[in-house]
């Protein structure tokens, strides 16, 4: 027997499922809404100028283009005309005398700064979480969140004020009967100095994902624990941290994008550029824009930019590499 099948039928069964699979869209409508405002900011500040990558390649010099050229825009029309050095740019930084001194504090600065401040960050954490007044949680993580939102400039005369000649340790330890002694330019002292400051600013910060993430836990494996005697350290041990390790591992391997790039807010203003901490204080980023300060070349900054983010693309994918090898589920792609 034969079956006819009617073209309003063969319509049907031709008919495309909805845009953005059978009204996933319009379900989460209100998420992807607020994604817009992130969305906007990534697309204005990270790919429309993404053309601007060859600069580094460049012996850029701003020019302004001639009444009768079809390109108006001086920046677009010196990009079109300047003269190409390659990796001329590159070389500027890869050759300097000072290659070893900021490559070596950028690098072992980042990397005391993610041991410590995943240390420190936990910690807040699990202290503010242990917390039972709500009230009082709220109060002390804001206290330690608070520092953040300071401007390196107010911290930089709030530690001069401090290990100053004359500053206030200073006055103490003379005024019991100490012995004087300039801590401000004791290059020594500084990559202290530069820890202290980071994980006084950025602790509060860091700490709240990790609240975020731990307030989420099933609250029944603790209730669990103590019944069985575990004290606090142990239920730490074998529930708060294999629980968070999927979270530490995800923002670590962030972090490790990030190892090329300094703070060059703190490490310029605390020290006030003084030429005696050099050493102690000199970054990617500081030793470009001190070399901008005597040159209009806008090449060597782009070629920084560019070679930061091409460190940290190819750390991201080692490390997330190594990740998935051993922990495919932890990994972020």
């Amino acid at each position: 027997m034969t079956t006819t099948v009617s073209n309003e039928t063969k319509r049907a069964l031709k008919k495309r499922k909805p845009w953005g699979g059978a009204g996933e869209v319009k379900r989460h409508l209100t998420f992807l809404t607020m994604l817009l405002p992130g969305l906007a900011y990534m697309i204005c500040f990270n790919y429309l100028p993404m053309p601007a990558i060859v600069v580094a390649f460049q012996n850029y010099k701003l020019s302004m283009p001639p009444a009768d050229s079809f390109i108006q825009n001086p920046f677009i029309y010196t990009v079109l005309h300047n003269k190409w050095v390659g990796f001329g740019n590159f070389q500027f930084l890869l050759t300097s005398n000072d290659t070893a001194i900021f490559l070596r504090n950028t690098i072992c600065y980042n990397l005391v700064f993610m041991a410590l401040g995943l240390v420190t960050a936990i910690a807040v954490a699990v202290g503010v979480n242990e917390l039972r007044q709500r009230f009082m949680s709220k109060l002390y993580h804001t206290i330690l969140f608070l520092p953040y939102f300071l401007s390196w400039l107010v911290v930089t005369y709030l530690v001069y004020a401090l290990i100053a000649s004359k500053g206030v340790f200073n006055r103490m330890i003379t005024s019991m009967g100490g012995t004087y002694n300039v801590l401000y330019n004791n290059i020594k002292a500084w990559p202290f100095i530069f820890v202290i400051a980071n994980l006084w600013r950025y602790t509060g910060n860091n700490s709240i994902i990790y609240l975020a993430t731990i307030t989420g836990f099933d609250q029944e494996l603790y209730e669990a624990a103590s019944i069985d005697g575990a004290g606090k350290f142990r239920q730490f041990q074998h529930i708060t941290w294999p629980l968070l390790v999927p979270t530490v591992v995800l923002l670590k391997i962030l972090d490790v994008g990030r190892i090329m790039n300094g703070d060059f807010d703190m490490f310029y203003c605390l020290p006030n550029g003084a030429g005696l901490l050099k050493n102690a204080y000199l970054t990617v980023d500081v030793y470009v824009y001190n070399a901008l300060k005597g040159t209009s070349q806008l090449g060597y900054p782009a070629a920084a930019g560019l070679f930061q983010s091409l460190v940290g693309f190819i750390l991201v994918l080692t490390t997330n590499g190594i990740v998935r090898k051993f922990q495919p589920d932890m990994a972020m792609f």
